[in-house]
């Protein structure tokens, strides 16, 4: 490893599940690189997206603040929608312009209209790759480089993967003699499932296995090119998921799946670690974390000074991944669209939040407190309130003051406004 700042380069699946991973006991999807990737690095088993959706849990990834507080909560942008990431948030590659060069490779979902627009405004000196979700139309394959034109060509669906690691690797390549960032963000395993005939694979999951395999192959490819290149000790490569799986795939021993209220299904996403010699091997830390956590944890690791004044709800989480020390968080909240569904403890989770056919049910109106023992039972399907009265009462407390603080922040922005039904998508 040489004295410069580390590469990082963040594999960003989307609509993956927890347990579609074969490091995190999946059994029927076949994932031997990201195995090996876990082997080779440190796995992160309580690890939450910042929102069970995606335009949500993207912000929170790349500003370190939960999504509530940009005005993006509620539910995704549409591609008949204005609203967008604000320019005055400080991002990942804003934060490391100084130092490294930025791209973001793939799918942005950010708003693709005005001044949030193109992703080169966030920071980003490369953006290629779509405006929002494969299922949204009209959509584009677009690039822009710097200060030169923003071009649009048509997606080729079946290459998406494809082309998204190869163009990942030629920015690695290019920019091989200094530091560099990559939001490598896919669109896949999100539907449409489109097979890539170039890489016929035939996976024992059907469709949804053949999209995930690829992502596994490409990963392979990428560490691979990485050695090739001699920035494989230079380099940490983090892989994880926006959210829980959708229609298909596994959310491994949790309850529920992406969009489903305050469930552990559709929050609790692979987090992998990986740079060879520095991130210790063979790892695996069950402190809580969070993809907010990825903006103050990739400042200390490059040495770059985040804006005094700057309130983020990430933590830091470099003492966690190299000392196996306590998670920084006290709690970790989760929300469903811009109303808290859940405080997770180290030990417990506290649910307030669930749906029941048509109805969004705030379990709080019922009298009904749900607290579960997340050690004893990772699948939260039985309640121990009446157990623990103590810490039922303390995570009570918790959940009352996080709704008191963030959902009034939703006064702060225009109310959100359902597109007509003819444009909008679930996600």
């Amino acid at each position: 490893m040489t004295d410069r700042p580390r590469n990082i380069i963040v594999i960003l699946a989307d609509d993956l599940g927890y347990g579609d991973l074969g490091c995190d006991g999946g059994a029927i999807i076949r994932t031997p690189n990201l195995d090996r990737m876990a082997a080779e690095g440190t796995r992160l088993s309580d690890f939450y997206a910042s929102a069970n959706v995606c335009t949500p849990s993207r912000a929170g990834l790349l500003t370190g603040r939960y999504a509530i507080r940009l005005g993006l909560a509620e539910q995704v942008i549409q591609a008949s929608e204005t609203r967008g990431l604000p320019t005055s948030e400080w991002t990942i590659p804003k934060a490391l312009k100084a130092t490294h060069a930025t791209a973001l490779i793939g799918k942005w979902h950010l708003g693709h209209t005005g001044d949030h627009w193109p992703p080169t405004v966030h920071g980003f000196d490369v953006f290629k790759g779509l405006p929002y979700s494969h299922d949204m139309q009209p959509l584009a394959h677009c690039e822009k480089v710097g200060d030169g034109p923003l071009t649009e060509r048509p997606a080729d669906f079946a290459r998406l993967t494809q082309t998204f690691f190869h163009d990942a690797l030629a920015f690695a390549e290019e920019n091989r003699d200094r530091p560099f960032f990559v939001l490598l963000a896919l669109t896949a395993p999100h539907v449409p499932l489109v097979r890539n005939d170039d890489v016929p694979l035939d996976s024992p999951g059907g469709a949804y296995g053949d999209v995930v395999e690829e992502i596994d192959r490409n990963v392979g490819t990428l560490l691979d090119r990485l050695k090739a290149l001699g920035l494989d000790e230079d380099t940490l490569v983090v892989f994880t998921s926006d959210n829980g799986p959708w229609f298909e795939g596994s959310s491994g021993p949790f309850r529920d799946r992406k969009g489903g209220a305050g469930w552990d299904g559709g929050y609790r996403v692979p987090c992998i670690l990986r740079q060879p010699g520095v991130v210790p091997a063979g790892q695996t830390r069950n402190a809580i974390a969070s993809n907010l956590d990825f903006l103050p944890t990739f400042a200390a690791l490059t040495g770059v000074s985040l804006p005094a004044d700057l309130e983020l709800d990430g933590k830091d989480l470099t003492r966690v991944i190299f000392d196996a020390a306590d998670s920084p968080h006290e709690a970790i909240v989760l929300f469903d669209n811009a109303r808290v569904a859940a405080i997770r403890t180290q030990d417990w989770k506290y649910v307030v939040r669930s749906y029941f056919r048509t109805f969004d049910i705030p379990l709080g109106r019922f009298n009904y407190p749900l607290l579960f023992d997340i050690a004893r039972d990772p699948g939260e399907n039985y309640s121990v309130a009446s157990l623990h009265p103590a810490v039922t009462a303390e995570l009570k407390g918790r959940t009352e003051a996080a709704q008191a603080f963030y959902e009034p922040m939703t006064k702060a922005f225009p109310p959100y406004v359902r597109p007509a039904a003819a444009d909008w998508h679930p996600d």
